[in-house]
Protein backbone atom coordinates (compact mmCIF):
# COMPACT_ATOMS: atom_id res chain seq x y z
CA UNK A 1 0.00 0.00 0.00
CA UNK A 2 0.84 3.13 -0.88
CA UNK A 3 1.30 5.84 2.18
CA UNK A 4 0.40 9.60 1.37
CA UNK A 5 0.71 12.80 3.20
CA UNK A 6 -1.40 15.57 1.99
CA UNK A 7 -0.09 18.81 3.18
CA UNK A 8 -2.37 21.40 1.25
CA UNK A 9 -6.17 20.90 0.93
CA UNK A 10 -7.53 20.18 -2.02
CA UNK A 11 -10.88 18.55 -3.57
CA UNK A 12 -12.23 15.90 -1.62
CA UNK A 13 -12.07 13.64 -4.88
CA UNK A 14 -8.73 13.31 -4.82
CA UNK A 15 -8.31 11.77 -0.86
CA UNK A 16 -11.51 9.42 -2.00
CA UNK A 17 -9.95 8.48 -5.15
CA UNK A 18 -6.84 7.71 -3.48
CA UNK A 19 -8.41 5.66 -0.97
CA UNK A 20 -10.55 4.06 -3.30
CA UNK A 21 -7.09 2.58 -5.24
CA UNK A 22 -5.51 1.85 -1.64
CA UNK A 23 -3.89 4.40 -1.04
CA UNK A 24 -3.51 5.21 3.03
CA UNK A 25 -3.70 9.00 3.30
CA UNK A 26 -2.46 11.09 6.07
CA UNK A 27 -2.95 15.41 5.99
CA UNK A 28 -0.89 18.09 7.91
CA UNK A 29 -2.09 21.28 6.65
CA UNK A 30 -0.26 23.02 9.59
CA UNK A 31 2.99 21.99 10.42
CA UNK A 32 6.38 23.37 9.54
CA UNK A 33 8.65 22.27 6.14
CA UNK A 34 10.97 21.10 9.08
CA UNK A 35 8.38 19.35 11.18
CA UNK A 36 7.03 17.43 7.97
CA UNK A 37 10.88 16.22 7.01
CA UNK A 38 11.32 14.61 10.13
CA UNK A 39 8.17 12.58 9.32
CA UNK A 40 8.48 12.25 5.74
CA UNK A 41 10.24 8.76 5.40
CA UNK A 42 7.60 7.01 6.64
CA UNK A 43 5.33 8.42 3.52
CA UNK A 44 5.58 7.13 -0.37
CA UNK A 45 3.70 10.00 -1.95
CA UNK A 46 3.07 13.29 -0.55
CA UNK A 47 0.48 15.84 -2.54
CA UNK A 48 1.39 19.43 -2.56
CA UNK A 49 0.10 22.74 -4.31
CA UNK A 50 2.55 25.86 -3.60
CA UNK A 51 3.11 25.76 0.29
CA UNK A 52 6.54 25.06 0.55
CA UNK A 53 9.36 24.25 -2.19
CA UNK A 54 10.34 20.85 -1.56
CA UNK A 55 14.62 21.12 -2.43
CA UNK A 56 17.25 18.24 -1.79
CA UNK A 57 17.10 18.77 1.44
CA UNK A 58 13.15 17.78 1.63
CA UNK A 59 13.81 14.87 -0.96
CA UNK A 60 17.16 13.47 1.03
CA UNK A 61 14.69 13.12 3.94
CA UNK A 62 12.04 11.35 2.34
CA UNK A 63 14.03 8.11 1.53
CA UNK A 64 10.65 6.20 0.39
CA UNK A 65 9.20 8.75 -1.54
CA UNK A 66 7.83 7.29 -5.08
CA UNK A 67 5.92 10.30 -6.08
CA UNK A 68 5.40 13.98 -5.77
CA UNK A 69 1.76 15.23 -6.98
CA UNK A 70 1.28 18.96 -7.53
CA UNK A 71 -2.38 19.77 -8.00
CA UNK A 72 -1.51 22.60 -10.56
CA UNK A 73 0.22 23.26 -13.39
CA UNK A 74 4.04 23.27 -13.02
CA UNK A 75 6.28 21.95 -11.10
CA UNK A 76 8.37 24.76 -10.00
CA UNK A 77 8.14 24.52 -6.75
CA UNK A 78 10.01 21.50 -6.72
CA UNK A 79 13.74 20.35 -7.77
CA UNK A 80 12.48 18.40 -10.84
CA UNK A 81 16.30 17.08 -11.96
CA UNK A 82 17.63 16.07 -8.16
CA UNK A 83 13.77 14.37 -7.68
CA UNK A 84 14.24 12.61 -11.50
CA UNK A 85 17.53 11.24 -9.93
CA UNK A 86 16.00 9.71 -7.15
CA UNK A 87 13.88 7.97 -9.08
CA UNK A 88 10.38 9.69 -7.58
CA UNK A 89 7.61 9.77 -10.13
CA UNK A 90 6.52 13.81 -10.68
CA UNK A 91 3.34 13.98 -11.16
CA UNK A 92 1.25 17.28 -12.31
CA UNK A 93 -2.29 18.20 -13.78
CA UNK A 94 -2.17 20.82 -16.67
CA UNK A 95 -4.99 18.96 -17.81
CA UNK A 96 -7.06 19.84 -14.62
CA UNK A 97 -7.09 23.49 -15.02
CA UNK A 98 -6.61 24.46 -18.81
CA UNK A 99 -9.52 25.16 -19.70
CA UNK A 100 -10.41 27.51 -16.79
CA UNK A 101 -7.51 29.42 -17.63
CA UNK A 102 -8.20 29.55 -21.52
CA UNK A 103 -11.70 31.05 -20.84
CA UNK A 104 -10.18 33.61 -17.95
CA UNK A 105 -7.68 34.94 -20.43
CA UNK A 106 -10.55 35.14 -22.88
CA UNK A 107 -12.72 36.87 -20.70
CA UNK A 108 -10.35 39.38 -19.69
CA UNK A 109 -9.70 40.44 -22.94
CA UNK A 110 -13.07 40.91 -23.95
CA UNK A 111 -13.44 42.53 -20.85
CA UNK A 112 -10.61 45.22 -21.46
CA UNK A 113 -11.96 45.71 -25.20
CA UNK A 114 -15.21 46.77 -24.30
CA UNK A 115 -14.16 48.47 -21.42
CA UNK A 116 -16.74 46.60 -19.07
CA UNK A 117 -14.86 47.00 -15.58
CA UNK A 118 -14.61 51.09 -16.29
CA UNK A 119 -18.36 51.66 -17.52
CA UNK A 120 -19.63 49.39 -14.75
CA UNK A 121 -18.21 51.50 -12.28
CA UNK A 122 -19.05 54.90 -13.85
CA UNK A 123 -22.22 54.15 -14.03
CA UNK A 124 -22.26 52.82 -10.11
CA UNK A 125 -21.07 56.49 -9.78
CA UNK A 126 -23.83 57.90 -11.46
CA UNK A 127 -22.28 58.67 -14.70
CA UNK A 128 -23.77 57.50 -18.21
CA UNK A 129 -20.59 58.23 -20.72
CA UNK A 130 -21.36 56.76 -23.81
CA UNK A 131 -18.57 57.59 -26.34
CA UNK A 132 -16.17 57.52 -23.68
CA UNK A 133 -16.47 53.39 -23.25
CA UNK A 134 -16.87 52.77 -27.04
CA UNK A 135 -15.05 49.61 -27.34
CA UNK A 136 -12.74 47.31 -30.10
CA UNK A 137 -13.90 43.76 -31.24
CA UNK A 138 -11.18 41.05 -31.25
CA UNK A 139 -11.92 39.59 -34.76
CA UNK A 140 -9.44 40.61 -37.29
CA UNK A 141 -6.86 41.01 -35.09
CA UNK A 142 -3.61 38.95 -34.67
CA UNK A 143 -3.24 36.85 -31.22
CA UNK A 144 0.40 35.80 -30.89
CA UNK A 145 0.79 32.89 -28.13
CA UNK A 146 4.29 32.72 -26.37
CA UNK A 147 4.07 28.77 -24.80
CA UNK A 148 2.06 26.27 -27.13
CA UNK A 149 1.60 23.87 -23.99
CA UNK A 150 -1.73 23.00 -22.82
CA UNK A 151 -2.79 25.86 -21.82
CA UNK A 152 -1.51 27.68 -24.95
CA UNK A 153 -3.52 24.74 -27.07
CA UNK A 154 -6.72 25.26 -24.94
CA UNK A 155 -7.01 29.35 -25.14
CA UNK A 156 -6.13 28.87 -29.31
CA UNK A 157 -9.13 26.29 -29.36
CA UNK A 158 -11.19 29.14 -27.68
CA UNK A 159 -10.21 31.63 -30.34
CA UNK A 160 -11.52 29.72 -32.92
CA UNK A 161 -14.73 31.50 -33.10
CA UNK A 162 -13.24 34.86 -33.21
CA UNK A 163 -12.30 34.82 -36.98
CA UNK A 164 -8.81 36.15 -35.54
CA UNK A 165 -5.32 34.48 -37.04
CA UNK A 166 -3.75 32.59 -34.24
CA UNK A 167 0.48 32.33 -34.44
CA UNK A 168 2.65 31.09 -31.40
CA UNK A 169 6.15 30.85 -30.60
CA UNK A 170 7.63 28.04 -29.14
CA UNK A 171 11.08 26.62 -28.10
CA UNK A 172 10.22 23.25 -28.98
CA UNK A 173 9.83 22.26 -32.48
CA UNK A 174 6.69 21.23 -34.59
CA UNK A 175 4.05 21.94 -32.01
CA UNK A 176 1.38 24.42 -33.85
CA UNK A 177 -1.82 22.58 -34.98
CA UNK A 178 -4.98 22.96 -36.48
CA UNK A 179 -5.47 25.93 -34.36
CA UNK A 180 -2.50 27.58 -34.52
CA UNK A 181 0.62 28.41 -36.60
CA UNK A 182 4.10 28.45 -34.93
CA UNK A 183 6.24 31.17 -35.79
CA UNK A 184 9.58 32.22 -35.10
CA UNK A 185 9.22 35.23 -32.51
CA UNK A 186 10.25 37.54 -35.28
CA UNK A 187 7.82 36.67 -36.87
CA UNK A 188 5.66 36.52 -33.37
CA UNK A 189 6.72 40.11 -32.86
CA UNK A 190 6.02 41.76 -35.75
CA UNK A 191 2.56 40.64 -36.69
CA UNK A 192 0.77 40.52 -32.97
CA UNK A 193 -1.89 42.72 -32.07
CA UNK A 194 -2.26 40.52 -28.52
CA UNK A 195 0.25 39.17 -26.58
CA UNK A 196 -0.78 36.36 -24.52
CA UNK A 197 1.86 34.61 -22.14
CA UNK A 198 1.31 30.34 -21.64
CA UNK A 199 5.02 29.70 -20.46
CA UNK A 200 6.31 27.32 -17.36
CA UNK A 201 8.15 29.26 -14.52
CA UNK A 202 11.85 28.33 -15.87
CA UNK A 203 15.20 30.71 -16.23
CA UNK A 204 13.88 31.00 -20.10
CA UNK A 205 10.37 32.83 -19.28
CA UNK A 206 12.04 33.98 -16.07
CA UNK A 207 11.45 38.51 -16.77
CA UNK A 208 11.05 37.44 -20.34
CA UNK A 209 8.68 40.44 -21.54
CA UNK A 210 11.10 43.38 -20.42
CA UNK A 211 11.95 46.78 -22.19
CA UNK A 212 14.00 45.17 -25.20
CA UNK A 213 11.54 42.26 -25.57
CA UNK A 214 8.50 44.92 -25.91
CA UNK A 215 10.34 47.15 -28.51
CA UNK A 216 11.25 44.57 -30.40
CA UNK A 217 7.19 44.16 -31.59
CA UNK A 218 6.56 46.45 -34.80
CA UNK A 219 2.65 47.46 -33.51
CA UNK A 220 1.03 48.24 -29.79
CA UNK A 221 -0.08 45.27 -28.36
CA UNK A 222 -2.34 44.20 -25.85
CA UNK A 223 -0.97 41.68 -23.32
CA UNK A 224 -2.66 39.25 -21.23
CA UNK A 225 -0.35 36.73 -18.62
CA UNK A 226 -2.32 34.50 -17.12
CA UNK A 227 0.99 32.65 -16.53
CA UNK A 228 3.72 33.43 -14.41
CA UNK A 229 3.91 37.40 -12.71
CA UNK A 230 7.84 36.45 -13.22
CA UNK A 231 8.27 36.64 -16.85
CA UNK A 232 7.02 40.22 -16.82
CA UNK A 233 9.34 43.17 -15.44
CA UNK A 234 6.70 45.42 -14.50
CA UNK A 235 8.69 48.57 -14.46
CA UNK A 236 9.31 48.03 -17.88
CA UNK A 237 5.37 47.09 -18.85
CA UNK A 238 4.22 50.30 -17.20
CA UNK A 239 6.85 52.65 -18.68
CA UNK A 240 5.55 51.02 -22.07
CA UNK A 241 1.95 51.07 -20.87
CA UNK A 242 2.47 55.19 -20.42
CA UNK A 243 4.11 55.46 -23.50
CA UNK A 244 0.96 53.31 -25.57
CA UNK A 245 3.92 50.86 -26.52
CA UNK A 246 1.54 48.58 -24.69
CA UNK A 247 -2.03 49.45 -25.03
CA UNK A 248 -3.60 47.65 -22.48
CA UNK A 249 -2.85 44.34 -19.87
CA UNK A 250 -4.69 41.32 -18.56
CA UNK A 251 -2.74 40.36 -15.35
CA UNK A 252 -3.88 37.80 -13.70
CA UNK A 253 -0.39 37.35 -12.01
CA UNK A 254 2.72 39.83 -10.83
CA UNK A 255 6.28 39.45 -9.77
CA UNK A 256 5.41 40.85 -6.23
CA UNK A 257 3.46 37.31 -5.43
CA UNK A 258 5.31 35.33 -3.04
CA UNK A 259 5.91 31.59 -4.07
CA UNK A 260 2.66 30.30 -2.66
CA UNK A 261 0.86 32.87 -4.37
CA UNK A 262 -0.84 34.38 -1.09
CA UNK A 263 -2.18 37.87 -0.13
CA UNK A 264 -0.10 40.17 -1.68
CA UNK A 265 -1.26 42.92 0.38
CA UNK A 266 0.56 41.38 3.05
CA UNK A 267 3.59 43.51 2.03
CA UNK A 268 4.68 46.16 4.06
CA UNK A 269 5.26 48.50 0.78
CA UNK A 270 4.19 48.03 -2.41
CA UNK A 271 6.24 49.12 -5.82
CA UNK A 272 5.04 52.27 -7.33
CA UNK A 273 4.51 50.37 -10.56
CA UNK A 274 1.72 48.31 -9.18
CA UNK A 275 0.10 51.67 -7.87
CA UNK A 276 0.07 52.71 -11.24
CA UNK A 277 -1.23 49.11 -12.30
CA UNK A 278 -4.22 49.58 -10.02
CA UNK A 279 -5.22 52.54 -10.98
CA UNK A 280 -4.83 52.48 -14.76
CA UNK A 281 -8.21 51.86 -16.62
CA UNK A 282 -6.52 50.05 -19.48
CA UNK A 283 -5.48 47.03 -17.09
CA UNK A 284 -7.41 44.53 -15.49
CA UNK A 285 -6.00 42.48 -12.43
CA UNK A 286 -7.27 38.98 -11.01
CA UNK A 287 -6.05 37.69 -8.10
CA UNK A 288 -4.04 34.60 -9.63
CA UNK A 289 -7.45 32.98 -10.12
CA UNK A 290 -7.16 31.72 -13.68
CA UNK A 291 -7.61 28.22 -13.79
CA UNK A 292 -9.16 28.64 -10.02
CA UNK A 293 -12.90 27.23 -11.34
CA UNK A 294 -15.41 25.22 -9.06
CA UNK A 295 -15.15 22.55 -11.96
CA UNK A 296 -11.13 22.67 -12.35
CA UNK A 297 -10.95 22.14 -8.69
CA UNK A 298 -12.53 18.73 -9.31
CA UNK A 299 -10.76 18.26 -12.68
CA UNK A 300 -7.18 19.05 -11.07
CA UNK A 301 -8.15 16.69 -8.66
CA UNK A 302 -9.05 13.42 -10.35
CA UNK A 303 -6.19 14.64 -12.57
CA UNK A 304 -3.52 13.54 -10.09
CA UNK A 305 -6.14 10.06 -9.04
CA UNK A 306 -5.78 9.10 -12.64
CA UNK A 307 -2.12 9.73 -12.96
CA UNK A 308 -1.49 7.82 -9.59
CA UNK A 309 -3.29 5.08 -10.91
CA UNK A 310 -1.73 4.67 -14.53
CA UNK A 311 1.87 4.87 -12.91
CA UNK A 312 1.25 2.34 -9.75
CA UNK A 313 -2.26 -0.03 -10.38
CA UNK A 314 -3.44 -2.64 -12.43
CA UNK A 315 -6.58 -3.03 -13.71
CA UNK A 316 -7.14 -5.12 -10.06
CA UNK A 317 -5.82 -2.22 -8.22
CA UNK A 318 -3.14 -4.13 -7.07
CA UNK A 319 -0.07 -2.18 -6.30
CA UNK A 320 2.57 -2.92 -8.44
CA UNK A 321 5.33 -0.48 -9.29
CA UNK A 322 5.67 -1.16 -13.03
CA UNK A 323 8.59 -1.39 -15.05
CA UNK A 324 7.79 0.97 -17.47
CA UNK A 325 8.37 -0.81 -20.95
CA UNK A 326 8.77 1.40 -23.94
CA UNK A 327 8.47 0.64 -27.82
CA UNK A 328 7.33 -3.29 -27.76
CA UNK A 329 7.25 -3.71 -31.47
CA UNK A 330 6.46 -2.02 -34.73
CA UNK A 331 2.62 -1.58 -34.97
CA UNK A 332 2.86 -0.05 -38.83
CA UNK A 333 5.06 1.56 -41.34
CA UNK A 334 3.35 4.40 -43.34
CA UNK A 335 3.98 6.21 -46.16
CA UNK A 336 2.82 8.77 -48.87
CA UNK A 337 2.30 7.92 -52.53
CA UNK A 338 0.98 9.63 -55.40
CA UNK A 339 -1.86 6.41 -55.88
CA UNK A 340 -2.32 4.52 -52.61
CA UNK A 341 -4.54 2.39 -54.40
CA UNK A 342 -2.39 1.64 -57.34
CA UNK A 343 0.51 0.78 -54.99
CA UNK A 344 -1.60 -1.06 -53.01
CA UNK A 345 -2.50 -3.38 -55.90
CA UNK A 346 1.05 -3.73 -57.02
CA UNK A 347 1.98 -5.07 -53.52
CA UNK A 348 -1.29 -7.37 -54.18
CA UNK A 349 -0.14 -8.86 -57.42
CA UNK A 350 3.78 -8.72 -57.18
CA UNK A 351 4.15 -9.56 -53.07
CA UNK A 352 0.84 -11.30 -52.15
CA UNK A 353 -0.01 -8.77 -49.83
CA UNK A 354 -3.87 -9.04 -48.38
CA UNK A 355 -4.48 -5.65 -48.76
CA UNK A 356 -8.04 -3.43 -47.98
CA UNK A 357 -9.08 -0.06 -47.49
CA UNK A 358 -6.43 0.18 -44.93
CA UNK A 359 -3.58 -1.16 -46.73
CA UNK A 360 -2.27 -4.79 -45.14
CA UNK A 361 -2.37 -6.34 -41.77
CA UNK A 362 0.32 -8.59 -40.91
CA UNK A 363 -0.39 -11.07 -37.96
CA UNK A 364 2.64 -12.65 -35.83
CA UNK A 365 2.66 -13.89 -32.01
CA UNK A 366 4.32 -12.22 -29.13
CA UNK A 367 6.38 -13.84 -26.65
CA UNK A 368 3.76 -15.08 -24.76
CA UNK A 369 1.45 -16.43 -27.63
CA UNK A 370 -1.14 -13.58 -28.14
CA UNK A 371 -1.98 -12.70 -31.55
CA UNK A 372 -0.46 -9.11 -32.48
CA UNK A 373 -0.47 -7.43 -35.90
CA UNK A 374 1.62 -4.74 -37.33
CA UNK A 375 0.43 -2.62 -39.78
CA UNK A 376 1.52 -1.29 -43.51
CA UNK A 377 -0.54 1.55 -45.18
CA UNK A 378 -0.30 3.94 -48.22
CA UNK A 379 -1.15 7.32 -47.36
CA UNK A 380 -2.33 10.10 -50.42
CA UNK A 381 0.46 12.51 -50.84
CA UNK A 382 -0.96 15.74 -49.50
CA UNK A 383 -1.98 13.67 -46.36
CA UNK A 384 -1.75 15.97 -43.38
CA UNK A 385 -2.00 13.06 -40.84
CA UNK A 386 2.45 13.38 -40.65
CA UNK A 387 2.07 16.84 -39.75
CA UNK A 388 4.02 18.50 -38.56
CA UNK A 389 6.56 16.37 -39.95
CA UNK A 390 7.70 17.52 -43.45
CA UNK A 391 8.74 13.31 -44.15
CA UNK A 392 7.67 11.49 -46.66
CA UNK A 393 7.14 8.14 -44.14
CA UNK A 394 5.62 7.86 -39.99
CA UNK A 395 6.36 4.77 -37.88
CA UNK A 396 4.10 3.45 -35.96
CA UNK A 397 5.41 1.89 -32.45
CA UNK A 398 3.88 -0.65 -29.82
CA UNK A 399 3.56 0.19 -26.51
CA UNK A 400 2.38 -1.04 -23.43
CA UNK A 401 1.34 1.65 -21.23
CA UNK A 402 0.25 4.77 -23.80
CA UNK A 403 -0.65 7.27 -21.23
CA UNK A 404 2.40 6.74 -18.98
CA UNK A 405 4.97 6.29 -21.28
CA UNK A 406 3.40 10.29 -22.47
CA UNK A 407 3.84 11.18 -19.59
CA UNK A 408 7.29 10.02 -18.56
CA UNK A 409 8.42 11.55 -22.14
CA UNK A 410 6.82 14.89 -21.48
CA UNK A 411 8.66 15.10 -18.11
CA UNK A 412 11.84 14.62 -20.24
CA UNK A 413 10.84 17.38 -22.53
CA UNK A 414 10.15 15.28 -25.74
CA UNK A 415 7.53 16.67 -27.96
CA UNK A 416 4.03 15.52 -27.89
CA UNK A 417 1.70 16.47 -30.84
CA UNK A 418 -1.78 16.53 -30.15
CA UNK A 419 -3.92 14.79 -27.15
CA UNK A 420 -4.82 10.81 -26.92
CA UNK A 421 -7.57 9.41 -29.05
CA UNK A 422 -9.41 6.30 -28.42
CA UNK A 423 -10.68 3.42 -30.77
CA UNK A 424 -11.66 0.03 -30.83
CA UNK A 425 -8.54 -1.08 -31.40
CA UNK A 426 -6.46 0.64 -28.84
CA UNK A 427 -5.24 4.14 -27.70
CA UNK A 428 -2.94 6.43 -29.71
CA UNK A 429 -0.35 9.04 -29.14
CA UNK A 430 2.03 11.55 -31.19
CA UNK A 431 5.70 12.45 -30.53
CA UNK A 432 8.70 14.08 -32.59
CA UNK A 433 11.56 12.78 -32.31
CA UNK A 434 14.88 15.43 -32.43
CA UNK A 435 15.07 15.50 -36.10
CA UNK A 436 11.13 16.18 -36.04
CA UNK A 437 9.90 13.05 -37.56
CA UNK A 438 6.69 12.20 -36.19
CA UNK A 439 5.60 9.16 -34.42
CA UNK A 440 2.42 7.12 -34.09
CA UNK A 441 2.80 5.41 -30.22
CA UNK A 442 -0.06 2.46 -30.11
CA UNK A 443 -1.32 0.57 -27.11
CA UNK A 444 -3.17 -1.90 -29.13
CA UNK A 445 -6.55 -4.24 -28.78
CA UNK A 446 -5.31 -6.49 -31.53
CA UNK A 447 -8.64 -8.58 -31.51
CA UNK A 448 -10.43 -5.83 -33.07
CA UNK A 449 -9.15 -6.08 -36.45
CA UNK A 450 -10.33 -9.88 -36.64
Amino acid sequence: MLKVLHIDTNHQVLKDGLEKLGCICSEDYTSSKTEIEQKISKYNGIVIRSRFKIDKQFINAAKNLKFIARVGAGLESIDVEYAAEKGIHLISAPEGNRNAVSEQALGMILSLFNNIKKADLEIRSGKWLREANRGVELEGKTVGLIGYGNMGKAFAKKLRGFDVEVICYDIKDGVGDENCTQVSLEELQEKTDVLSLHTPFNKLSHEMVNEDFINKFSKPFYLINTARGSAVVTNHLVNALISKKVLGACLDVLEYEKGSFENLFENETLPKAFDYLIKADNVLLSPHVAGWTVESKVRLAQTIVDKVETIFYSEGKELQQKELKKVTGIGGLFFKTKDPKAIKEWYKNHLGFNVDDWGCTFWWKDKKGNEASTQWSPFKSDTDYFNPSKKDYMFNYRVDNLEALLEKLNNEGVTIVGEIQKYEYGKFGWILDLEGNKIELWEPIDAAFK
